[in-house]
């Protein structure tokens, strides 16, 4: 793996034209594909396997076109305080609204809530008007808005609150500026690092590239394959941030190796062949787990993972071919300021002295240099003063002399952190999880407060009554035994099919849609079937909104364990690969479960119950997104496994090349600690943009991803992971003979890179350094 990646990597740096226009190309056909195709679908809540799935197939197929009814607009109209609606004032501003809109373009009917049974409250001061639509949501047009928001005007101008909800009606929300925040954050952080602006702009330019390739070719392929909005959306998240961090893990590879005398083709060749191999197996890692969401059996969870999973194998390919290429074009400018001026200084001398191959390593460092990196250390660790090691060799030390404190603490404190995890409760929000600046969420408010909580989420029942000797009787009895279950309020009379066989009603709750009574009812219902299809000879399913949201939780949060289960197995083998540890991965997917429980936490602690949801910008806490959990443990998981295998690779490389197992774990927080720190940085800033606006959704997924990046890369990695090498000593490297013998080697370390020449002819040296120009 290295010996390829070395050679690939000085393959770009010395043809960077060819690769940079061919990447050029790439973006050039995902961009036109992206400008002819056609609009991206809306999120399907297509789910297989459930029940309210099935009833809403059998409405389907009894019901013919019942599932292609266009879009819908709900009115809520509330008379001011005192007075009634139903009076004159209020009955005529209601009656002109109704007239006005159903002239409107593009209007199939507008039902008079004074016209039938149900439109006003039983106290008179509430009453709406369903407004139905000739076309689908996204096809309605600005000229049917303007005509609706212009009506709603109107009603308020005779004194009435009036608000809207329903599919025809755009919230206004702002879509956020997180894309935006994300990477001025990261630059802001890779220039403080760096020190210099082609260091930092590199990883940032390399991304954005990467992105838009992702991106591009998302929106070409949307129609065609039903990729909405949210799958792009969650896709850019990720690929920005492993985008610049893959990219920011080759750079800083690439400094290491110039500091350390070679030259910058021979530089970019290592760097590629070392942290390009870390990259290589870590973006793996974040494939499978992404890739994992489609065993579950989700068509939208699937898309997302995909389509995330996509942009993550365009970062590494980004990362492994393009970085280097443009460090062809600036192979000083990325250096740090002082490092551009030493090297300034020597070539003079470099002119007047050896030339490149009479020594040591090509333009570097002769054996008899005292700087060359043959004991593990950097030439600026042998010449800093013992007052400025840094930061991540020093917190290194303290922990391998505490590891047993250090490893208590973090434990306790994740675990801490994760045990409001077990009160999680998940559901799918509603109008009730938007901002009260909406009108979505005050016409869902009004008509809870005029027709009681659970009228914004009736339950459909179909009956099938083909069995029955008497289909119309059948159905009728199936409508009284729901009207006498506790819970129920109201049920409405059956609409029949064209065959008088098949009815569909409307069970309205007495509490709201997320409440846990409703969930309970829902399975009351269902567990009364037995009896109702003895008593009256007719089957019945239980659908709707609410139902739906039920079924999905259930199933997802059924799914949860085996597909951890999954992940954690196939990533096992994967790092056993890596690392050829037993113990290594398993301490890996410790540390993991540690970090995403502790997310799910604060997921939790913020969303579900309230707590500091001020500070986070949440408005409405509720249940917690159905698949929220799932999808945030295989995005946690595949970003923990990053970090274990930047940060554990160089402890690895550390005592492949000879160091003691505690020696390795210092010199794994010497070369990484600062790069997976700013990584973390750079990630934290990303997820945390995406809070800034958008669906609910992705600033719940944002927050999870922000804080479970902060648990991972802060504690588990910087202190649970020192911790528990520094009590394993070497056995945390052992491997059994005979899985080592059965194992293939992939040399993620760069072993071959440190013994000579990785090619079929190896160069001979007498000194400590190789000549690897020639490969």
């Amino acid at each position: 793996m290295a010996t390829f990646l070395y050679r690939l990597g000085r393959f770009a740096f010395r043809r960077r034209l060819p690769v940079a226009l061919l990447w050029a190309a790439v973006l050039g056909a995902a961009f036109l594909g992206a400008t002819s195709a056609g609009e991206p679908p809306d999120d399907s809540s297509s789910m297989p396997g459930i029940e309210a799935q099935h009833a809403y197939d059998l409405i389907d197929e009894r019901f013919p076109g019942a599932a292609a009814d266009g879009a819908d607009a709900r009115v809520v109209f509330v008379a001011p305080a005192g007075e009634k609606i139903t009076g004159g004032t209020g009955r005529a501003a209601v009656g002109a609204f109704v007239a006005d809109v159903a002239r409107a373009p593009q209007v199939a009917a507008a039902a008079n809530p004074f016209d039938g049974q149900g439109g006003v409250s039983d106290d008179g001061t509430t009453a709406y008007a369903t407004v139905t639509y000739e076309v689908a949501e996204d096809d309605v047009g600005d000229a049917a808005r303007t005509a609706l928001d212009d009506a709603v005007a109107r009603a308020r101008e005779a004194g009435l609150t009036v608000e809207a909800g329903g599919s025809a009606v755009e919230s206004g929300e702002a879509a956020g500026i997180g894309e935006v925040l994300g990477i001025a954050v990261a630059a802001v952080v890779l220039l403080v690092t760096f020190g210099s602006l082609a260091a930092a702009g590199l990883p940032l330019l390399t991304a954005v590239a990467g992105i838009g390739v992702s991106m591009c070719s998302i929106m070409a392929l949307g129609s065609a394959l039903g990729l909405s909005s949210t799958v792009g959306e969650l896709a850019m998240m990720l690929g920005i941030a492993v985008g610049i961090d893959y990219s920011l893990f080759v750079v800083s590879r690439y400094r290491e190796e110039r500091a350390a005398g070679h030259e910058p083709r021979e530089a970019a060749g290592r760097a590629t062949g070392t942290a390009g191999s870390a990259v290589v197996f870590a973006g793996l890692t974040v494939v499978i787990a992404l890739a994992g969401l489609s065993v579950i059996g989700v068509p939208m969870l699937t898309k997302m993972g995909l389509g995330a999973a996509g942009a993550v194998l365009v970062g590494v390919l980004v990362a492994l071919t393009l970085v280097p290429a443009l460090l062809g074009w600036w192979p000083d400018a990325v250096l740090a300021r002082r490092e551009r001026q030493r090297k300034r200084r020597g070539s003079g001398a470099a002119a007047a002295g050896t030339g490149p191959g009479e020594g040591g390593v090509a333009g570097g460092t002769s054996p008899a240099d005292p700087t060359s990196p043959a004991d593990g250390t950097d030439s600026a660790d042998r010449t800093r003063p013992s007052a400025r090691t840094p930061l991540g060799v020093r917190w290194a030390r303290f922990v391998l002399r505490r590891p047993v404190p250090v490893l208590l603490a973090t434990v306790a404190g994740l675990g801490l952190l994760a045990v409001p995890a077990a009160d999680l409760r998940l559901g799918m929000p509603g109008d009730e999880a938007k901002p009260a600046s909406t009108t979505e969420r005050r016409a869902y408010d009004a008509l809870a407060a005029g027709f009681g909580p659970g009228f914004n989420g009736p339950l459909t029942v179909v009956v099938d009554a083909r069995g029955a000797a008497d289909p119309r009787a059948a159905v009728a009895g199936v409508a009284a035994a729901l009207d006498a279950t506790d819970g129920v309020v109201s049920v409405s009379p059956p609409r029949f099919d064209e065959a008088g066989e098949t009815a569909v009603l409307s069970a309205t709750p007495a509490t709201a849609p997320t409440s846990e009574r409703t969930k309970d009812l829902v399975h009351d219902i269902r567990g009364r079937r037995p009896a109702t299809e003895a008593a009256t000879g007719a089957t019945y399913q239980v659908t709707g909104a609410t139902a739906l949201n039920i079924d999905v939780g259930q199933k997802l949060q059924d799914a949860l364990i085996p597909y951890l289960a999954t992940i954690i197995g196939l990533a096992f083998l994967l790092l056993l690969l890596v690392f050829r540890s037993v113990l290594v991965p398993l301490k890996a997917a410790l540390g993991f479960l540690l970090s995403v429980l502790a997310a799910l936490g604060a997921v939790v602690t913020v969303f579900q119950q309230g707590r500091l949801a001020g500070l986070f910008g949440v408005e409405q806490t509720g249940p917690i997104m159905s698949m929220m959990p799932i999808f945030l443990v295989g995005i946690v998981f595949g970003l923990a496994m990053d970090y274990q295998v930047f940060l554990v690779s160089r402890m690895r490389e550390a005592y492949v090349h000879g160091e003691d197992a505690r020696a390795a774990v210092v010199s794994g927080f010497r070369h990484s600690a600062r790069v997976v720190a700013v990584a973390a940085v750079i990630m934290m800033a990303v997820f945390a943009g995406f809070m800034t606006g958008g669906e609910q959704v992705i600033r719940m997924i944002g927050f999870g991803l922000a804080v479970a990046v902060l648990f991972d890369a802060v504690v588990v990695r910087m202190a649970f992971v020192p911790a528990v090498l520094a009590l394993l000593g070497k056995r945390a490297w052992w491997l059994p003979g005979w899985l080592d013998r059965l194992l293939p080697r992939v040399d993620v370390e760069g072993e071959a890179l440190g013994r000579g020449t990785p090619g079929p002819r190896p160069v001979p040296d007498a000194g400590a350094g190789h000549d690897l120009t020639r490969v």
